[in-house]
């Protein structure tokens, strides 16, 4: 959040308009339900229509609801709802209900902080944590409440197969750095309907370090996890092996080994540049001090042979028989080995093999939006939904699998001046279990949105 990539590569010069994608997309869509249905071949859905409540501009035939609000009393009497939402997913309550957990992005001190309720709160001076909704089958809000408080730079995270959500701290402030009163760079595990089941527990053995996402093998029960690590070293794609592996609830607490991957002769993914590009032997290096309790982990010795590197780990996935990771971008007078305007991988645990399936890039096609993919969720028609985060006007875009890009919606609030209009970001994005609902945070306002309409 502190640089995007616009703003670091408009110092360089190497800022285009709008993005491109080329590669093999389809690949990521190949083996999932919605693409074995046939659907999501068209270039989207027509032109963004303006919003004449200037909060959300859709295309035609759709429509959204406002969930919550930063500054809005929640539900529950707790206290407002916090301020900076990011990651968010949904999961299927009984009765048709559906339950949202959503990322609180606060530092040690946020404009509203999430309030620190008793028996979920992990540090008390922690700005950060998760909040949860309960909606009914018309997304009318039925409940809204703490779900963990006391963390800090909650930003993305990920659903485990047994219907919790795992929440990423962004940070790796220890106690007595910003008034913390504990050590942070967790992962902590929210269940979304009875929160105090897992209270707020960091699971110290998945490692701390500046975490972005998660995604669960559902085969395996391993769990992928990037770093999001702006400046040089770049962070690391991680795989935790855990003792009890879908065991449910609390089952990662049981411990396990963290591993990080290393592609023999690249130390730098950046320094990749053609979609298709395939690595075999991929790996797996055991960390040598999980805690990092003297050395933050992506400046540990692994050996002569090293690590690889890469800058901006965010969205993570799974898909098929694979994991999918994001890289949102790279620049070279940064320290990459190369330039790029975000790549998406692919790998293959059962052929331990890397693969570069999407790369995004420059164009001249100012229609086009888009700025570096962040949160990126597969979507209702079986394309791709992607949250762009940067200067400028702010879209949610889809991308179909033949790599055709079309805007979703657009952001309408403006943050700034009517002489220098800014717009909050798009973070969060998300489908209901059924498909029928696309839900999707404003950063700033934080707001939460649930998008209905023709999804094909």
């Amino acid at each position: 959040m502190s640089a995007t990539r616009r703003q670091i590569l408009a110092r360089t010069g190497a800022l285009g308009a709008g993005i491109a994608f080329s590669g093999a997309v389809s690949e990521i869509y190949a083996s999932t339900a919605a693409a074995a249905d046939g659907l999501g071949e068209g270039p989207g859905y027509g032109p963004l229509v303006p919003d004449p409540a200037g909060l959300l501009d859709l295309p035609k035939g759709f429509r959204y609801q406002v969930l919550s609000r930063e500054g809005e009393p929640l539900r529950s009497g707790e206290g407002r709802v916090p301020s900076n939402h990011d990651g968010m997913a949904a999961f299927a309550g009984r009765r048709g209900r559906v339950h949202l957990v959503r990322n609180h992005e606060n530092r040690a001190s946020g404009r509203i902080p999430v309030p620190r309720v008793e028996g979920v709160t992990y540090d008390p001076m922690a700005a950060g944590g998760c909040t949860a909704l309960e909606l009914d089958g018309r997304n009318n809000v039925l409940g809204e409440r703490v779900a963990i408080a006391g963390t800090a730079v909650n930003c993305a995270g990920g659903p485990t197969p047994w219907g919790t959500w795992l929440t990423c701290e962004e940070t790796e402030d220890r106690a007595g750095t910003n008034g913390y009163t504990k050590d942070h760079g967790f992962i902590f595990e929210v269940d979304p309907v009875d929160p105090r089941r897992t209270g707020a527990v960091p699971l110290t053995a998945m490692g701390r370090f500046q975490h972005e996402a998660i995604a669960v093998d559902p085969r395996s029960g391993i769990v992928y996890e990037t770093e999001d690590a702006f400046q040089k070293p770049f962070g690391l794609f991680y795989r935790f092996l855990p003792e009890r592996p879908l065991g449910g609830t609390g089952s990662l607490r049981a411990g396990g080994a963290l591993e990080a991957m290393r592609v023999p002769g690249v130390p730098d993914l950046s320094a990749v540049q053609e979609t298709g590009a395939s690595f075999d032997g991929v790996e797996w290096v055991p960390v040598p001090d999980p805690m990092a309790q003297q050395t933050p982990i992506r400046l540990q010795d692994f050996g002569p042979k090293g690590i690889t590197h890469a800058q901006k780990l965010e969205g993570c996935y799974w898909g098929g028989q694979s994991v999918y990771f994001v890289s949102s971008f790279a620049v070279s007078t940064s320290g990459s080995a190369g330039d790029h305007f975000g790549q998406v991988w692919r790998y293959e645990p059962h052929k331990r093999r890397l693969t570069l399936v999407v790369v995004f890039g420059p164009s001249t096609d100012i229609q086009l939006p888009g700025e570096s993919p962040d949160n990126i969720c597969l979507a209702a028609g079986g394309g791709l939904m992607v949250c762009e985060d940067g200067d400028g006007a702010q879209h949610v875009y889809g991308l179909t699998r033949q790599g055709e890009v079309y805007p979703m919606a657009r952001g309408r609030q403006n943050i700034g001046t009517p002489e220098a209009p800014e717009w909050g970001e798009f973070a969060g994005v998300t489908f209901s279990p059924d498909k029928a609902t696309m839900y999707v945070n404003c950063y700033t306002p934080g707001t939460t949105f649930a998008v209905t309409g023709p999804w094909c």
